[in-house]
């Protein structure tokens, strides 16, 4: 069976080459280089991955991820940022998917919030000229949202039925300042599962082109691995969205030390252990790799 890791970040240390910006969870002397994440992907027999950038928004900050993915292109597709401030967003997709590498844009502000009892205006959203351009180059959005941008979601999605939509980690929208490291250097979200946010989201299932990540589980558990206080909201979206809508996700290299890749890769079978071979198969590389459109290796 093959396996497909949906969503992982890799990195360098900063350098003239390889230019990054440096926080507090990637302070200058850390790093996350391809060459590990495909030793993890080795051992635990996992075929591909999605390269989410990460260190910057620039053209110059993706030098990295763009290295990575013309040195493996069978092995990975890649998932590049957006400033928040860029003058002209649609020339700036287009100068990083060129060769086709790049398959998606992440956003977290949509540009809210919006008052959803309020006549929505989807043009006054900072991201609608992004979702249009989207639309006319099928660029996959990759979505962590804000809790304040929940409410428009639905209007985004109704508006672009064209536009792949994939969800990151268990379609949680984070609220302002929710967001921390924690004393592993790994992400960290103080929020409760199910979110608050589900009344927003949830009901995206009826949408064909919403997809979801069964990932970030360590961030939002109260527990340790297998982290069973996030077993509810799984399967809640396992209901609501069945396994062709959902895929698997390490979020390497937050996982390296704790719990560890193959554990990453085995908290499917811990929290969702009813799951038929097929559906199995689906969440663990069908999914990604039919909505995705990996290549076939």
């Amino acid at each position: 069976m093959a396996h497909v890791d949906a969503h992982v970040h890799v990195f360098t240390r900063p350098s003239s080459e390889f230019p990054r910006l440096v926080s507090e969870g990637m302070p200058a002397d850390r790093e996350a280089p391809v060459e590990l994440l495909l030793e993890q992907m080795q051992v635990d027999d996992v075929d591909q991955a999605i390269l989410v950038q990460t260190g910057g928004t620039a053209l110059e900050h993706h030098a990295y991820l763009l290295h990575c993915l013309a040195a493996h292109p069978d092995r990975f597709r890649g998932i590049a940022l957006i400033p928040s401030d860029c003058s002209n967003p649609a020339q700036h997709m287009d100068q990083l998917a060129d060769d086709g590498d790049i398959i998606g844009f992440r956003l977290r502000n949509l540009g809210g919030p919006f008052d959803p009892l309020q006549p929505i205006d989807l043009r006054a959203s900072s991201t609608f000229e992004i979702w249009q351009h989207a639309a006319e180059k099928d660029y996959v959005l990759w979505l962590y949202p804000r809790a304040a941008d929940s409410p428009i979601l639905a209007f985004l999605i109704d508006a672009f039925p064209q536009v792949r939509v994939l969800f990151n980690h268990l379609m949680v929208c984070v609220g302002d300042g929710a967001l921390s490291w924690d004393d592993e250097h790994r992400p960290h979200v103080a929020m409760t599962l199910p979110p608050v946010t589900r009344y927003s989201t949830l009901r995206l299932y009826q949408y064909e082109n919403v997809c979801v990540h069964l990932s970030g589980q360590y961030a939002f558990s109260r527990q340790d691995w297998p982290y069973d206080d996030t077993a509810p909201w799984q399967q809640t979206l396992l209901r609501e969205f069945g396994a062709d809508r959902l895929m698997w996700a390490s979020d390497f290299p937050w996982i390296v030390e704790e719990p560890g890749y193959g554990r990453a890769l085995g908290v499917v079978d811990e929290l969702l252990p009813e799951l038929s071979q097929p559906q199995r198969q689906a969440i663990l590389g069908d999914t990604a790799r039919r909505f995705l459109r990996l290549p076939v290796i």
